[in-house]
């Protein structure tokens, strides 16, 4: 088993986020996808949620990852061969109250095709 797949990554603890950089994480639709993948679904492996962009790159879904991660919005976990996406929801309520009950709630941006 490669290094890779087993390192733990580094998680913030919510205290020290700051609201923009959650902002700014929500900001892109492939990202937001993602987080109501994660809210409606709950925890998914990495496999599962490259499903809903496919013909992504996995570049730039690594960066849609580490950037959703850094802002404290999800964990990103080993698991074995494979890595666990969730949700921090209860953690990012008690921070930033009510924040991705509103903008889960909102709308999805229409995409073209």
């Amino acid at each position: 088993m490669s290094n890779a797949t087993t390192r733990r990554l580094p998680h913030p603890e919510l205290k020290d986020v700051e609201l923009p950089a959650v902002l700014f994480a929500l900001s892109d639709p492939a990202r937001l996808d993602l987080v109501r993948q994660l809210a409606a679904q709950g925890p998914l492996t990495v496999a599962q949620c490259q499903a809903t962009e496919p013909g992504v790159p996995k570049s730039t879904f690594s960066h849609h990852l580490k950037t959703l991660r850094e802002a404290g919005l999800i964990r990103n976990d080993p698991a074995g061969r494979q890595r666990i996406v969730t949700l921090r929801k209860a953690e990012v309520d008690e921070r930033f109250p009510a924040l991705l009950d509103a903008v889960l709630s909102s709308a999805p941006a229409h995409r073209p095709e």
